[in-house]
């Protein structure tokens, strides 16, 4: 099986933290990008090495998943460590394994502490909780890959108390941009549900408080469902069985052909196969397909089980974005949610990881009131806050002047190059989250930067980065940039090195005096 480049890429970077000694690492790809696919290729390299591979899941549905795609990709066979399924003997070098199984201490007691080299961890979120970690501490020794769908900040610090790096992240835009998976719109119904009486529970809103909530505004969202996704084939999430069930028989008074799913659901394959062959074209569950579920041809996702949980939401939406024929995007359907308490999820959150700019970009989706392409929406509303910052900056540029200080705020200096990786950071692994060394400080201060500014090792590692890659590059230094900017001239930071360097000796050659026949405003370097 031939992988896509950013497979390969990912397969190749996972094998590199190992062998530099990172036994716990991280892969990042959205639902629908063939994680599992990636996965079994890296378990494919470390049998060829001879090694004793484990894959380990929550749920039944992921283990066969696991499974099948491992044989498909790699022709390798798997024995199962399930209930009264054991792998114990057993001549093959992969198991798929339970977690729920092996966390028994009287399970996990029969396999020896260096049982298995690699371990695999598939929706690698959940890989913090208890039951995993006992298993993982007593295969302490073995790597770890942990592969989950695009995580919000909060996963990540999380994730970053166990894991040590992230081999590799594959983002949502790059995957719709290079044609792997189907373009989004969002659009904002004007429907306003109020969740101010919603409790909170696990850093989440309580399931049970939002099914009370929904209620009376079910019959509402079924009239603005039948004008927008009469001709789709639509999923709906809902935060109980019963709500889902009463959504259900409201779908289905207005015309729809509408089936529930749930965790009881005895013909549960059933009704899944008949939705996928087109006999309901409207699917609701309580939370039960969030995870191992596939249908492409879905083209409508309604989240009406609101969550602050970026990889929840996430899950979600990934249920619609693979590509099928004759689709052409996903619809993806965003409600007026009124909490005073709570920042939640919205469709902004698949693609923007700065709030400020989420926040703009969700405003801009409320207003248009038709589907927006969610990557057209990233970029208006990127420009909005950028404006916004730039008007900040000027005044804050004017205190500066005034302090006459020494070195670049970083602040300035990440404006001015248009770094909004650097300007969003928020550090992830432990490692990152502790004060810059007296090293970074120095080379910083060295390099034009103010120190004071920059509160992790981990920022202070990316601007050093970036500042030696600015230099490789042939562009401006921060003292260049604080100059220029202080007399009016724009984004320095994107010019030549050579360029800023000229014209500040052609301003000192006129005694430090910006020559007549130029406008800093207007001015390209």
């Amino acid at each position: 099986m031939e992988l896509r480049p950013y497979q390969q890429d990912s397969r190749e970077a996972i094998q590199k933290e190992w062998a530099n000694g990172k036994k716990r690492t991280l892969l990042v790809l959205p639902t629908g990008t063939g994680k599992t696919i990636v996965f079994s290729k890296v378990i494919e390299d470390r049998v060829r090495l001879g090694e004793r591979v484990l894959v380990l899941a929550h749920r039944g549905e992921l283990l066969d998943q696991a499974s099948e795609k491992l044989e498909k990709a790699t022709g390798l066979k798997t024995s199962l460590e399930k209930a009264e399924n054991t792998s114990i003997g057993s001549f093959f070098r992969v198991v798929v394994g339970s977690v729920q199984t092996l966390q028994r201490e009287k399970r996990l007691s029969q396999f020896p502490p260096n049982y298995f080299d690699t371990i695999v961890v598939d929706e690698a979120h959940h890989a913090i909780s208890d039951g995993y970690q006992r298993v993982l501490n007593h295969f302490e020794e073995s790597n770890v890959l942990g592969v989950t769908a695009t995580p919000d900040r909060g996963d990540m610090r999380n994730l970053g108390s166990y894991f040590e790096s992230l081999a590799y992240e594959y983002k949502l835009p790059a995957a719709i941009k290079e044609g792997y998976l189907s373009p989004v719109k969002a659009l904002t119904l004007p429907v306003k549900v109020d969740l101010t009486s919603v409790g909170q529970q696990a850093g989440d809103f309580k399931t049970r408080d939002l099914g009370t909530a929904l209620d009376p505004y079910l019959e509402s969202i079924a009239e603005e469902m039948v004008e927008h996704c009469q001709n789709r084939k639509t999923v709906v999430f809902l935060p109980l069985v019963k709500t889902s069930q009463k959504f259900k028989k409201i779908l289905n008074s207005k015309g729809f052909r509408a089936a529930e799913v749930n965790g009881e659901s005895k013909d549960r394959a059933e009704i899944l196969e008949d939705f996928e062959n087109d006999k309901y074209n409207v699917l609701c569950n309580s939370m039960l397909l969030t995870e191992g579920w596939d249908c492409p041809s879905v083209d409508c996702i309604v989240v009406l089980r609101p969550t602050k949980v970026r990889s929840l939401y996430s899950q979600m939406v990934g249920r619609g974005t693979r590509l099928h024929p004759g689709k052409e995007y996903l619809l993806l359907l965003d409600f007026l949610w009124h909490t005073e308490r709570h920042e939640l999820c919205h469709p902004a959150h698949l693609i923007s990881e700065n709030d400020e700019v989420a926040k703009k970009m969700t405003e801009n989706i409320e207003e248009a009131g038709i589907p927006i392409d969610i990557e057209d929406a990233i970029e208006q509303a990127t420009e909005d806050v950028v404006s916004q910052r730039e008007e900040a900056l000027a005044q804050q540029l004017k205190e500066m002047r005034r302090r006459k200080k020494k070195l670049v705020d970083p602040l300035q200096f990440e404006m001015s190059i248009q770094a909004e990786d650097l300007s969003s950071y928020v550090p992830a692994f432990g490692w990152e989250m502790g004060p810059p060394t007296e090293n970074q400080v120095k080379a910083l201060e060295k390099l034009g930067i103010l120190p004071d500014e920059i509160d992790n090792a981990g920022k202070a590692t990316k601007l050093l980065e970036r500042l030696n890659k600015r230099r490789m590059e042939g562009l401006t230094t921060p003292k260049q940039i604080r100059f220029l900017e202080q007399r009016g001239f724009q984004h320095v930071g994107t010019w030549q090195f050579e360029s800023a360097r000229k014209l500040i000796n052609r301003i000192a050659s006129n005694g430090w005096r910006i020559p007549f026949d130029i406008n800093p405003a207007e001015y390209k370097g």
